[in-house]
């Protein structure tokens, strides 16, 4: 019997979205939908042969790792994983499986995009702020502002900041963008302006971020950085809450360093009760939701069904 443990299927869907029951009668496949605290993974999960990770919801280092004995297989959804210490399994021997994106979603903006743009659109226009005021009997607390007009500063200009281009466009927002190996030929491709990292932060009314999380991203917004950016502004994050130093982002929103923030995205998932974050009203949250759709999670899933069953049959597809 091999046993599999799906981590993290908040929304309980996974079950329903690929064929589990094909991989045979020897399989036994256990879906977990809460969150296992970092301090009971070991003792959970160390019947298990199997691990399918969903992204980066949870954290795998080697400290977790050393303690599953049986471990023969980890999936993780996506092709890189930055909370799960590969080159240790590697050491190990364990295999190391992902899935591709392959147009599983509908044409248009990527979903992660809708949701840097919903944010940017709830704080701009005050959407929660004034939804709550609203029905605690109040009306018109302050001004929104208007997007056209606006600077939308990009940090990334891959895929999926490149994807942001097209409805910034649209609002009539003016747009530039930065990274450390942005070229200029990329920018005029996507159509922005590219600048240097000050002038990312000085000039934009909203900065949203479009980084992959790496030793040199981690960090890369702190307290000198948001102090560099207008007392107008919003920072949206949809990439990673490690980009970010989340303690120095609360602080400049307590004191109006910075207007707003728009965040999908947190340095602990799920985010605790009592947060500070969740205290602040010039904050709009959501849980994570970028990458999260039918279509995607039935990609998703449905090729983690393939990858085990390539891993049973002694040829492992998709190796990190």
């Amino acid at each position: 019997m091999i046993r599999v443990a799906v981590l993290d299927d908040y929304q309980r869907r996974a079950h329903s979205y690929a064929r589990w029951e094909s991989l045979g009668n020897d399989v036994r496949v256990e879906f977990f939908s809460e969150s296992i605290a970092p301090g009971e993974l070991s003792q959970r999960l160390a019947p298990f042969e199997v691990l399918v990770l969903m992204r980066e919801r949870t954290r795998f280092g080697r400290d977790v790792l050393s303690h599953l004995p049986n471990l023969k297989l980890v999936i993780t959804t996506g092709m890189r994983n930055a909370s799960l210490d590969v080159e240790y399994l590697a050491e190990r021997g364990i295999t190391v499986s992902g899935t591709q994106f392959a147009g599983g979603e509908r044409p248009g903006v990527p979903s992660t995009v809708e949701v840097a743009w919903a944010l940017i659109l709830a704080v701009a226009k005050r959407v929660t702020q004034e939804d709550r005021a609203l029905r605690s009997g109040r009306w018109q607390l302050d001004l929104p502002t208007n997007l056209a007009g606006a600077t939308l500063g990009l940090a990334g200009l891959g895929n999926l900041g490149a994807a942001m281009v097209g409805p910034a466009v649209a609002f009539g927002m003016e747009v530039i963008a930065w990274s450390q190996n942005l070229t200029d030929e990329r920018a005029a491709e996507v159509g922005v302006r590219r600048v240097s990292k000050d002038e990312l932060l000085s000039r934009a009314d909203f900065l949203s971020i479009h980084l992959v999380l790496s030793d040199r991203s981690r960090g890369l917004v702190g307290g000198p950085e948001l102090l560099a950016m207008k007392p107008t502004a919003a920072l949206i994050n949809t990439s990673r809450g490690p980009i970010v130093d989340e303690a120095a982002l609360v602080a400049a929103l307590r004191v109006g360093i910075i207007a707003a923030a728009g965040l999908d995205v947190y340095d602990r998932e799920p985010l605790p009760p009592g947060h500070p974050l969740t205290m602040l009203p010039n904050v709009v949250l959501l849980p994570h939701l970028g990458y999260v759709s039918e279509a995607g999670l039935r990609q998703m899933y449905e090729q983690v069904v393939e990858d085990i069953a390539a891993f049973q049959d002694g040829a492992p597809i998709r190796p990190l």
